[in-house]
């Protein structure tokens, strides 16, 4: 028990709170401006296509219709802006996490549900159990902070984790050996693409690293220091390289990776850097005409 205590609860600045809801609130409005989930399209579409998941109808949410999306959009975006200033933190983001949830599951209610937005819907609904925060709460330690962050860094792992576990179900391990990342890459020719889909023993090593490595992804949850940026690193250049391969992003779920990342630390670093700059100024040239 105390183990499982130190892990769920163990110190966390309660600074970090602060800039993982101006991250994650503002990506919110990137999102619905975005129209990346495409409720508002769902609108205007004949509401037989609509088959809402089991949780919408279990809560008793509305088909979507041109009114009620545009209302939904316009307080999702208001109880984000106002959750990512600091203000009314419980309450903005309690409306906006609601307010997120009907906007998702109105998307994945026509067939098609992206696992990557479920470590943000799971940042939503942990961030308003904590109190206020302000960036300058770098030396005060918060045991809802800790918890919070440790859900939202559960549920990203998770996804990678349960990716693989999926890929186990339905291909065995036939799967890393298969033309899956072949198929992709061939229906999506970009930048590289056409050149890695010629090589089979190539998408083969690709595949087997990607299938380890979502396995492995759990130890993100124990790494510290080096090792922690290090496997950080590795899920960032993936996901970048899939973008740049096959136009595939996972942002909402690189988003809650920072859940992470100590960003309460960025303004101490930038002092101490402003610092040493001021101490060592840069030599100034001499003008090319002074003839020195």
């Amino acid at each position: 028990m105390t183990a499982l205590r130190r892990f769920a609860f163990g110190p966390v600045s309660l600074a970090r709170i602060a800039w993982l809801r101006l991250v994650i609130y503002l990506y919110v409005v990137w999102d619905v401006l975005m129209v990346v989930t495409d409720p508002i399209a769902h609108g205007q579409v004949p509401v037989e296509l609509y088959h809402p998941v089991w949780a919408r109808e279990w809560l008793g949410f509305p088909a979507p219709s041109p009114v009620y999306v545009q209302v939904l959009r316009v307080v999702i975006l208001a109880s984000a802006l106002v959750a990512a200033s600091g203000r009314l933190p419980r309450v903005a983001g309690a409306v906006c996490a609601v307010g997120m949830f009907d906007w998702i599951t109105n998307a994945f209610s026509y067939s098609k549900i992206d696992h990557d937005h479920y470590a943000l819907m799971i940042a939503l609904l942990v961030l308003p159990t904590v109190r206020r925060a302000r960036f300058g709460d770098v030396g005060v330690m918060s045991e809802a902070a800790s918890w919070a962050v440790r859900m939202i860094q559960v549920s990203a792992v998770s996804i990678y984790f349960l990716s693989a576990w999926a890929k186990m179900r339905f291909g065995t391990w036939g799967w890393a050996n298969g033309s899956t990342l072949i198929w992709a890459l061939t229906r999506r020719p970009n930048g590289l693409a056409p050149w890695i889909g010629s090589h089979p023993t190539l998408t083969h090593v690709l595949q087997w690293i990607m299938l380890v490595a979502e396995f492995l992804s759990p130890a993100l949850l124990w790494l510290r220091g080096r090792a922690l940026a290090a496997g950080l690193l590795f899920f960032l250049s993936f996901h970048a390289t899939t973008y740049y391969l096959l136009r595939i992003h996972f942002l909402p779920l690189v988003v809650c990776l920072t859940a992470f990342m100590p960003m309460e630390r960025i303004p101490a670093w930038w002092a101490r850097r402003r610092r040493v700059d001021s101490a060592h100024p840069p030599a100034v040239p001499a003008a090319p005409w002074s003839g020195r």
